[in-house]
């Protein structure tokens, strides 16, 4: 059990608080602040409220920008893996590379306004770096622009200016927002914070949900749209640029005030380096190492720091949670492309899954605080903050082990794929009878037999062996009283089919290298086989079109978006006519055999090389349920806990803490994305006992933690002013990832 004091009362203003924070509160310094630029005349109110006009215009931008920030990142896993043609732990590292430096950034954001530019001038400015951002990654995704180098230098490009500008603004847009408010206006700027929050929700529920549907439902050059669902969510982000310029000459600008992480930090430098400089001397031991920096800073800031540092100890487990969350845009958007995606009466994309997350956050955050910790409490549980955070952990680890049942499964549905000195060979026989397959090893002996009938193929691939990266091997066709003898080379970790076709008399065979990733990857891959005399033009989509040459020409496997095709459009150099491939699913790879045998024109004779994905995506429900649930418990609870227990002066340095338990999180994903060499399943498996290692750690120092008892210290305006703020930080982070 946690051993945690009862907490002090929260202030009036405060509600419940979340993950992350957006700003950096302003605080007293030791120097006494320059007074606010008040404008001349009191600014305008909206239809008289007290509410002033100029949140509209901070709203607004922040709808937009989270919109735009949602919307990029929801389809980056899958961008990475098919435009950039990345492994998926190449993917998966970048991904949670990108989402650390996000979290990094905020703190040169906070810096450069509290102590250089202020809060406007620096929104602005960055806002200008992540418009760039947004449009360097939009041109580098279209397909015609250079090749694989200069796409992946503008995509890298583009993304890392991306991260500095969202990691910039995030420390200042919503304290900026909260700086327009007067303070006997503080009931309304509370009221305020929650519109905020709910324009942070939209603009994440809208573009997850939104932006999925640009890249696969739109085609661009013959491939998924990428350039569009980046193109997009960059013009939102000019919008939201736009719309927060617009506002400037009726906003309440305060000046910079000087930044108390710098000073935080300075103070603990100078206490370890004055205790190691006097380490021998004489001097009497001080009773905390803190104690040592009393030579430079006063005693009030040395209280405040120790009880900092108190709870950044409990700070040290948290990342771990992170890393499993976060996983939810990278690692689980790769599991559900190896599932159905068609609801029915919906198809949905295998990154709209996301949507999930913030959808049951707005479920889960009242139904916690309303439903659920009021029975709790009410059956006699003592559920303080530590251990809502502990249970949270809990969850998690069980979302993860549910996610490596899934993966499990998914995996037994999956063809095998060929190991190192193995392939993979199937036969497909387009004779007018039956004929029998013998593969011959070494001194002839047999190592596959199989009679196949007319246009029939092997019911499933068959495993060859071999005895080095390639190797030549020898096939007996019998036809009637026909014997034939061939050799085909083969590599090793390949899928091959063996096509067999007559001509006159006599029987033929051609060997024909599959495409690699087709079982799974999840897309739905076509190829053609035209037994016709002529060459034919196939126009799959409006931006898809290939040509298969005659006389058993075989096309390259092509991507196409899941659905009926009753009547693809073909042409010969004299006749038009069309061909029903019918419903083409998720994750199949189909051949279809061009031939006039019925001479009653050309049809598409169907055969499924892979079959497609037959677990339903809805079965990531349960694992999307227990992480949200788990992220309620511990975000919202954490930063509630964290703000009751710092000074009044160091709410800034929990933010920054906070922020940067989230990119040590990620950067956690990448290490073992890279080295771990773990099948996905195992890999789910070990972070979940991970987490639960972690939390049994957590627990352990929950309980020798002595929580502060804030309500002996006197509170000034000052600290009234940074309860609100604090208020501020937990209304906006009730989002999921902000």
């Amino acid at each position: 059990m946690l051993k945690e004091r009862k907490e002090p009362a929260m202030n009036p203003f405060q509600k419940n608080e979340s993950k992350e924070t957006l700003f950096s509160p302003v605080f007293t310094e030791e120097v006494p602040p320059q007074p606010p630029s008040l404008p001349k005349k009191p600014p305008p109110k909206i239809c008289g409220s007290n509410y002033p006009l100029s949140i509209v215009f901070i709203v607004v931008n922040e709808f937009c920008e989270r919109f735009s920030y949602y919307g990029m990142k929801a389809v980056l896993t899958l961008y990475f893996l098919y435009f950039l043609h990345w492994n998926e732990d190449t993917a998966t590292s970048l991904y949670h590379a990108f989402g650390s430096l996000c979290y990094f950034t905020p703190i040169l954001g906070a810096a450069i306004a509290d102590s250089w530019l202020g809060k406007f001038k620096t929104i602005i400015y960055l806002s200008l770096v992540y418009v760039l951002g947004h449009v360097i990654k939009s041109v580098g995704a279209l397909p015609i622009l250079g090749g694989q180098t200069v796409h992946t230098i503008l995509s890298l490009t583009g993304l890392s200016l991306i991260a500095l500008g969202t990691g910039g603004i995030k420390p200042c847009v919503a304290a900026f927002g909260g700086d327009q408010f007067e303070e006997k206006h503080a009931e309304e700027r509370t009221k305020y914070f929650s519109i905020f929050y709910l324009s942070i929700n939209a603009g994440s529920l809208i573009s997850t949900f939104v932006t999925p549907m640009l890249r696969g439902d739109v085609q661009c050059f013959g491939e998924d749209c990428y350039a569009l669902a980046f193109g997009v969510p960059g013009l939102l982000m000019v919008i939201a640029l736009v719309v927060f310029a617009m506002g400037s000459k009726i906003y309440k600008k305060s000046p910079p005030e000087g930044n108390i992480v710098a000073q935080v930090l300075k103070c603990i430098w100078f206490a370890l380096s004055n205790r190691f400089k006097n380490r021998s001397k004489d001097i009497p031991k001080r009773q905390h190492w803190l104690d040592w920096a009393a030579e430079k800073y006063p005693k009030q800031l040395i209280m405040d720091v120790k009880t900092l540092t108190g709870i950044l100890f409990l700070y040290i487990p948290l990342p771990m949670f992170w890393a499993l969350l976060d996983q939810q845009g990278s690692r689980w958007t790769l599991q559900a492309i190896r599932m159905n995606g068609n609801l029915g009466f919906f198809v949905l994309q295998p990154d709209q899954i996301q949507v999930l997350n913030p959808f049951l956050v707005l479920i889960f955050v009242p139904l916690f605080d309303l439903v659920i910790y009021p029975l709790v409490s009410k059956c006699g549980i003592n559920f303080l903050s530590l251990r809502k955070m502990a249970v949270g952990m809990i969850l998690a680890c069980l979302a993860f082990a549910v996610a490596a049942a899934v993966e499990i499964k998914i995996d037994e549905m999956t063809p095998p794929r060929p190991g190192p000195q193995e392939s993979l060979l199937q036969v497909l026989n387009l004779a007018d009878d039956d004929v029998k397959l013998t593969v011959l090893g070494d001194k002839n002996n047999p190592l596959l037999e199989e009679s196949i009938k007319s246009f029939q193929k092997m019911p499933h691939y068959s495993k060859l062996h071999l005895k080095a990266e390639s190797q030549d091997f020898h096939f007996h066709l019998k036809y009637h009283n026909l014997s034939v003898y061939t050799e085909h080379s083969v590599e090793e970790k390949n899928w091959y089919s063996l096509i067999i076709r007559k001509d006159g008399k006599s029987i033929f065979s051609m060997m024909v290298k599959d495409t690699e990733n087709k079982a799974s990857n999840g897309m739905t891959f076509v190829r053609f086989v035209n037994t016709l005399h002529k060459e034919v033009n196939i126009s799959l989509d409006t931006d898809i079109s290939l040509n298969v040459a005659e006389d058993y020409g075989v096309s390259a496997y092509t991507t196409v978006r899941r659905g009926e095709y009753p009547a693809v459009p073909c042409r010969t150099k004299d006749k038009d006519f069309s061909l029903n491939l019918g419903l083409l699913e998720f994750g199949a790879a189909y051949l279809f055999i061009i031939t006039n045998s019925t001479n009653q024109g050309p049809q598409a004779w169907k055969m499924e090389d892979i079959p497609a994905n037959k677990m339903s995506i809805t079965w990531q429900l349960p694992q999307y349920v227990l992480v949200t649930a788990g992220e309620v418990m511990f975000s919202v609870t954490g930063l509630e806990f964290s703000y009751s227990q710092a000074p009044s002066s160091m709410k800034s340095v929990i933010q920054a803490a906070w922020l940067l338990t989230i990119a040590v999180g990620n950067v956690i994903v990448l290490i073992v994305a890279q080295f771990s060499g773990l099948g996905q399943w195992a890999e789910f498996i070990l972070f979940s006992c991970l987490l639960l290692l972690v939390c049994l750690i957590f627990s352990i120092m929950g309980y020798y933690y002595v929580p502060t008892r804030t309500e002996d210290i006197p509170e000034t305006a000052d600290m009234q002013i940074s309860h609100i703020q604090g208020n501020m930080i937990n209304l906006e982070t009730k989002k999921t990832k902000l």
